[in-house]
């Protein structure tokens, strides 16, 4: 199985360091179905491309609890969508979330 392109621009430093973490947590999901070689990019969608169901969104919601602790919480990010918005969302929505959760590392200060 493959993913398909649906057209994001490249992920940040901080969002490929995530992209890689969630890929990792996608992979253990996926290998229960024998698909832990699919290919997961920052278009990826959960539904179309990695056919996700919800029991494997809630494995994955517990692996993100366990590695990221309470500060990313994915069942309220996903929890005011609707239908379609949930068939549409992407690894990249989720990378960006995970980023924006965690707390922002500390600036250099200017001498």
């Amino acid at each position: 199985m493959t993913a398909e392109a649906h057209g994001a621009g490249r992920p940040t430093p901080a969002e490929q360091t995530v992209l890689d973490e969630v890929t990792g947590m996608l992979r253990e999901v996926l290998g229960e179905y024998g698909l832990d070689d699919a290919e997961i990019t920052m278009d990826t969608l959960f539904h179309d491309d990695l056919q996700l169901e919800s029991i494997d969104l809630v494995t994955l919601t517990a692996a993100l609890r366990e590695h990221y602790g309470d500060t990313v919480n994915f069942a309220a990010f996903i929890a005011d969508r609707g239908l379609e918005e949930l068939i549409a969302l992407t690894v990249g929505d989720l990378v960006r979330h995970v980023v924006a959760s965690l707390p922002a590392e500390p600036a250099a200060e200017a001498v």
